[in-house]
Order: C-alpha cells, then structure tokens, then sequence
C-alpha cells in the first residue's frame, strides 16, 4: 500500500532554489513548504534549511502575523533586536505579532543548520518592517510605516 499524499519527508519538497529579496543577489535559506504542499491550509510550516554562511531573512518585524522557529539540527545564531544569541537543538523562539521585534536566523558555523519554522498564512492587514534594509522596504506596499521602534545593538544582521 502507497503512503497517503499528505505524508512526504521534507527532502522530497525542498525548493531547488534559495530564496533571493528582489534586487538582491544573496542567497537565503532552502525552503521545504511543507504546509502548502500536505494541504495545511491556515498555518504556515516550512522547514528551512540554512547552509553555513547563510541566513533565513533579511531582519524584520510583522505587524499581524506570529513567527515561532525550533532548531532541528546545528547552532544557530538568532539576530533578535541587533544581538546575536547562539541556539541550540531544542531551543524555540517564539515573535507575538504586533511587538517589533526584529529578527533573522544566522548560520555562522561550517553545518548546516535545519529549522522548523511556523506562522500564519500571509494576511493582508500585514504589515513588515526592515530595518536594516530599508532601501528594500520603501518598494513594498505593505510596509510598516507606524512600528513600534526598539533600540537595535550593533550587529549588521550578516553572516560572519
């Protein structure tokens, strides 16, 4: 007997292709979509797998939609706020939505580093915010213009 459509090992749905912000030739993580892909219709899953040297996203806050990420495999870094704060396998983060929080996820080890990440389906009362990149941001329509701001530390949210 064949196994269902809705069960599938995430290898067999990673995207062949990193994520790239328009304008940008940096490459992001590799995305498995896994709710989109085994009909999960209203949360978002994905796993994301980061090579060394990359990261998830350019760092953001959501105004509407929650964020929560749990380190599979390897030490990632969390860029939370312009600090780093090293992970390990186990840990969560979770972002409430509306907080300002800005966050990334940073692979600065030689493995790859494997997340679980999860949140809302896109919304349209969404609104991001980019603060480190807002050259980028001012193209969006949905962007975060009233956030509520949050004193950033020092680091520039790249890898090392």
């Amino acid at each position: 007997m064949s196994r269902p459509d809705f069960i599938k090992h995430w290898t067999e749905l990673e995207e062949a292709d990193a994520h790239v912000y328009r304008g940008d030739t940096e490459p992001m993580g590799l995305d498995s979509p896994l709710s989109a892909a085994l009909g999960i219709t209203r949360i978002g899953i994905h796993h994301v797998r980061l090579l060394p040297g990359r990261r998830t996203s350019y760092p953001h806050a959501e105004s509407t939609e929650q964020e929560f990420v749990y380190v599979l495999h390897g030490t990632p870094d969390a860029w939370i706020d312009g600090a780093l704060h090293r992970l390990a396998e186990g840990d969560s983060v979770a972002f409430p939505a509306g907080t300002g929080i800005c966050h990334t996820f940073i692979n600065n080890t030689k493995s790859d580093v494997r997340l679980m990440v999860i949140g809302e389906r896109p919304r349209e009362d969404n609104r991001i915010r980019y603060p480190l990149n807002e050259a980028h941001e001012r193209t969006r329509k949905d962007r975060w213009e009233d956030w509520p701001a949050r004193p950033l530390g020092g680091h520039n949210g790249m890898p090392d």
